[in-house]
């Protein structure tokens, strides 16, 4: 079993790139005890090229839509 080291990570180059704004380079970040998702896009600058990060955490998951209530009234608001 691989042990993780905080303040490190890995990238490998991406298999699947379905679309133009998926990542060239994807893969995991600990920092301070915490595991991120890291992800890179080669890019083209004025000096050369570069690799963009984006960093998330690695327990995200993608925001829920809460329904709005039908009967709200002032004494449901807790404020």
């Amino acid at each position: 079993m691989e042990t993780k080291r905080d303040n490190s990570g890995v990238l490998f180059k991406s298999d699947k790139k379905d679309n133009e704004r998926a990542p060239d380079y994807k893969g995991n970040i600990m920092v301070d005890g915490q595991e991120y998702w890291l992800s890179a896009w080669i890019k083209e600058g004025k000096t050369g090229k570069f690799m963009g990060l984006a960093v998330s955490p690695r327990d995200a998951q993608p925001p829920v839509s809460k329904p709005v209530p039908k009967n709200l009234d002032d004494d449901s608001i807790p404020f």
